[in-house]
């Protein structure tokens, strides 16, 4: 059985006016559609802790790639010459492109974009903990390609499979992209490694400020992690925090060696007995610091975000008033 409605609202509605036997009837239709490893779509019937976790989800992913031009759109006019001006440009403007995919995404569970807004410059809702770390140098452009986005793939492209019909297809253009700042970065730390002595180290600077906190965008450890079991057996993530974590090392081992340079952890070795890599403690305190609201650009990355949506307005304000002009028009006419 599915159920369809003209628009999420009216989903809603609908959800709370079916009898127990017809929510019985929807519920074993939508685990049999999860079961079989096929599409929720939004027209579909969900249970509303789905519809939430996923509205949570992709609202905060949405908000991560938003925030995530701040770092890096603050180096295009720094860049070190007009090639590296004209690929960080079209960087941030994917990112730009990223947050419209998934705002667009998670509108389709019945959420408006204003309230994702407001729950983000209001401080209610969460973007990605990795954002909250200044970039000082050139270095640092290279540093966020190679890991941040290296680690946003490997726990990205796990998500173009999601049970949510509309998320999975975002991802794939998303991961498409990804995958060329993911080189991106790993060119500029290439090129810097392989510089002279100075920028070699501002290389390995780089690397050893954003290692850690590459590490800590998977999520708290598997024991830690409130949101992690359900939302695999939905089948909207793939792997757990630490399994992505675990590919997360192992693909950055042999690409550091190319590079020239070393992982921060001293303690990093192959674990042949367990079949995993053994790694230093993460520390989950700065982590924790961080997701709540203390870490080193928080206070930062939010005002700008809020001083840009207040200088916007008048831009808004003219779209709707526009729009409504024309659709005055259309009435006349007809």
């Amino acid at each position: 059985m599915t159920l369809t409605a003209p628009d999420a609202s009216a989903r809603r509605d609908d959800q709370r006016g079916l009898t127990e036997a017809e929510v019985a009837e929807a519920q074993a239709a939508f685990d049999a559609i999860i079961e079989a490893d096929q599409r929720i779509e939004p027209r579909d019937w969900m249970p509303d802790a789905y519809r939430k976790t996923l509205i949570r989800q992709i609202s905060q992913h949405a908000h991560s790639e938003i925030i995530g031009m701040q770092p890096e759109g603050n180096w295009i006019s720094r860049a070190p010459s007009l090639k590296r001006k004209a690929i960080l440009m079209a960087k941030v403007q994917d990112e730009a492109g990223h947050g419209l995919y998934l705002y667009s995404a998670a509108q389709t569970l019945g959420i408006s974009r204003d309230e994702m807004t407001e729950q983000l410059i209001e401080s209610r809702a969460r973007y990605s903990s990795i954002f909250n770390y200044p970039t000082p140098t050139w270095a640092d452009m290279g540093a966020i390609g190679w890991l941040v986005d290296g680690a946003a793939i490997c726990n990205q492209v796990p998500l173009c499979r999601a049970s949510y019909g509309p998320y999975g297809r975002a991802m794939v253009r998303i991961c498409k992209e990804e995958s060329f700042h993911q080189r991106q970065g790993f060119e500029i730390l290439l090129e810097l490694s392989n510089g002279t002595e100075a920028q070699h180290r501002m290389a390995q600077e780089a690397v050893n400020r954003w290692y850690w906190p590459s590490l800590m965008m998977f999520g708290p450890p598997d024991d830690e992690s409130p949101n992690s079991a359900q939302s695999m057996a939905w089948k909207i993530k793939r792997f757990t925090n630490d399994e992505l974590r675990q590919r997360f090392v192992g693909m950055l081992v042999p690409q550091v060696e190319v590079l020239g340079l070393t992982l921060p952890d001293p303690n990093l070795r192959w674990n042949e007995q367990r079949g995993e890599w053994d790694m230093s403690e993460i520390d989950w305190t700065e982590f924790n610091e961080v997701l709540a609201g203390r870490g080193p650009a928080n206070a930062q990355r939010i005002q700008h975000r809020r001083d840009a949506h207040e200088s916007g307005a008048w831009v808004r304000e003219a779209a709707a008033a526009y729009a409504q002009k024309q659709a005055a028009r259309e009435r006349r006419a007809a």
